[in-house]
């Protein structure tokens, strides 16, 4: 009687590897191509220059379909990093509330290292990684290339496992270590300086942002997506309804911050500042440039705002309920007192 194999069972059929030459066109052996054909699995194919790495190739991935541990790598053999970075920019960042950074920095790395974003994500490594990072850190400082590195760590989680890409190569990379304690204070003559230079920019929302800024301790995200349905000038009052830790808050507008936007024509989109981010950023360095502050950063003036409110008299709790700080040891970081000033409350 002849052996009959149950119904709806797969007869089971080992891998097959087969290396074949490759030749070009004139007849010159070129590499050994591996491949593999198995039931269950895509079949996989690979092309080495010397026999024994095709040999070991294939030997590897029968290994990986015997433990039931394959994956297919064809993917991240196809996916560059500028494809991956592309794709963190078409369905990842616009979900953010801090996607229009995400996408300036994203935007950067794309124009200013082209070669790394060729890179096949199957052939990305962790020293590529770190070669960027020394020379980063030539340009900017620990604490911006920490966010650039955690930023491309992101980007590749979100496409790994649709690729199969076993490893994030960034997870490996050492980050520098990072200071964000900032003691830089702008003095009444420097801001005298620096509006001055405001003056001279074209575009007429920076100056009025800036001194919104030193009113208010807004981020600048905040300053740019506030929207006139939100402010109300009798109460003195501007409305955040949503903000970088999830929560609204509402912020006190000061006389100077009244008057200021109240002089702001009304933008039929409803935005306070309808600026862009790029062109923020822009019109600040040349202003700042010119009034000979080259230290002093945009953020610093939401630093420079909260120490200031902090001077006149403002307890923590009041400075958390302007700021929207739910981590009162950072908020600390941000009232850097002038000596000079605590010294007269000393008698």
């Amino acid at each position: 009687m002849r052996d009959t194999e149950p119904l709806g069972t797969v007869p089971e059929c080992p891998p097959v590897a087969t290396i074949t030459k490759r030749f070009n066109r004139d007849g010159e052996l070129i590499g050994w191509q591996a491949k593999i054909r198995r039931h269950g699995f895509p079949s996989q194919s690979k092309t080495f220059d010397r026999k024994a790495d095709a040999d070991a190739w294939a030997r590897s991935l029968e290994g990986e379909m015997d433990r039931g541990a394959f994956i297919d790598r064809r993917p991240a053999e196809q996916m560059t990093l500028a494809d991956a970075i592309r794709h963190y920019l078409d369905a990842v960042a616009p979900t953010h509330k801090g996607g229009d950074v995400e996408a300036a920095r994203l935007g950067r790395f794309l124009r200013e290292e082209p070669d790394l974003c060729r890179y096949a994500l199957s052939n990305l490594r962790t020293h590529h990684l770190e070669d960027y990072r020394d020379r980063r850190l030539e340009a900017v400082a620990p604490g911006s290339l920490c966010r650039e590195i955690n930023l491309l760590h992101a980007v590749l989680e979100s496409v790994r496992r649709r690729v199969g890409l076993v490893d994030n190569p960034v997870s490996h990379v050492r980050r520098p270590k990072v200071n964000d304690e900032r003691d830089v204070r702008l003095a009444l003559d420097e801001e005298a300086q620096l509006l001055f230079a405001l003056d001279a920019t074209r575009n007429p929302w920076i100056k009025p942002f800036v001194i919104v800024a030193l009113e208010t301790a807004m981020r600048r995200g905040e300053l740019l997506s506030l929207r006139w349905e939100h402010v109300d000038l009798v109460k003195r009052t501007a409305h955040l309804p949503e903000t970088k830790n999830g929560k609204g808050r509402t912020v006190p507008l000061s006389s100077r911050a009244v008057t200021t936007l109240g002089e702001l024509p009304r933008s039929i989109g409803g935005p306070v500042f309808p600026v862009s981010l790029d062109s923020l950023k822009h019109a600040w360095t040349r202003a700042r440039n010119r009034a000979g502050l080259h230290h002093f950063h945009l953020h610093d003036l939401r630093h420079e705002a909260t120490s200031r409110l902090a001077e006149r008299g403002w307890n923590i709790l009041e400075l958390a309920a302007v700021t929207g700080h739910q981590d009162l040891q950072m908020l600390k970081r941000y009232t850097n007192l002038r000596a000079a000033d605590l010294a007269k409350k000393m008698g």
